[in-house]
């Protein structure tokens, strides 16, 4: 009969394991940044609402589509967000900071490695959706730029105003444009 005893090779080790057992091991500068990113992305995306999810692809898609951004950047921090609901729709507000990587905009690969020491731009978007079961967009607004670049007065100050008027956008005084609204005639020579 067969008994039940551990196998003669001891504890079973994981590839991480068999490494730090002295395989081959990582230098821990060079992993950990790693493991604390991939941590810090799969916490931001578990806590994100759709409609969060939604927005950074926007922004993402906003940022590369410019003209002067020639490599792929990825999502490094999601900061402040606000997701307030109201009668005329869901407004979000949100900050994302944002991480060069090693690939180009035009060639996208699929392992792009964060370059640590490159531009870190952070991206202010405001949006208001509609209540509908697929949410439209009613209004947004983005602003780009290195993150000491945002936090001046003059720009913050800007940030804030808009974000309020994208906030208020769907509310009573917003009226659909409607063909016939606005009748111009031209008057005939007398």
């Amino acid at each position: 009969m067969g008994s039940c005893r551990p196998a003669a090779s001891g504890p079973r080790l994981g590839a991480i394991g068999e490494a730090a057992a002295g395989g081959m091991a990582l230098p821990v500068r060079r992993w950990l940044p790693l493991a604390l990113a991939l941590a810090l992305a799969l916490a931001a995306a578990a806590g994100q609402s759709p409609l969060q999810r939604r927005v950074v692809r926007d922004v993402l898609e906003y940022f590369h589509g410019r003209s002067n951004v020639h490599f792929l950047f990825k999502e490094r921090e999601l900061d402040g967000v606000i997701e307030r609901e109201d009668p005329s729709g869901t407004f979000v507000q949100l900050r994302l900071g944002l991480a060069q990587t090693t690939c180009r905009k035009r060639a996208p690969q699929r392992h792009c490695r964060v370059l640590e020491s490159r531009r870190k731009p952070t991206c202010l978007a405001c949006y208001k959706f509609d209540t509908g079961d697929v949410p439209k967009v009613l209004d947004k607004y983005h602003n780009c730029g290195p993150s000491h670049h945002l936090a001046a007065k003059e720009i913050r100050q800007r940030d804030e105003a808009e974000c309020r008027a994208v906030e208020e956008a769907g509310r009573g005084g917003d009226t659909p444009y409607l063909p016939g609204m606005f009748a111009f005639s031209r008057g005939l020579p007398a």
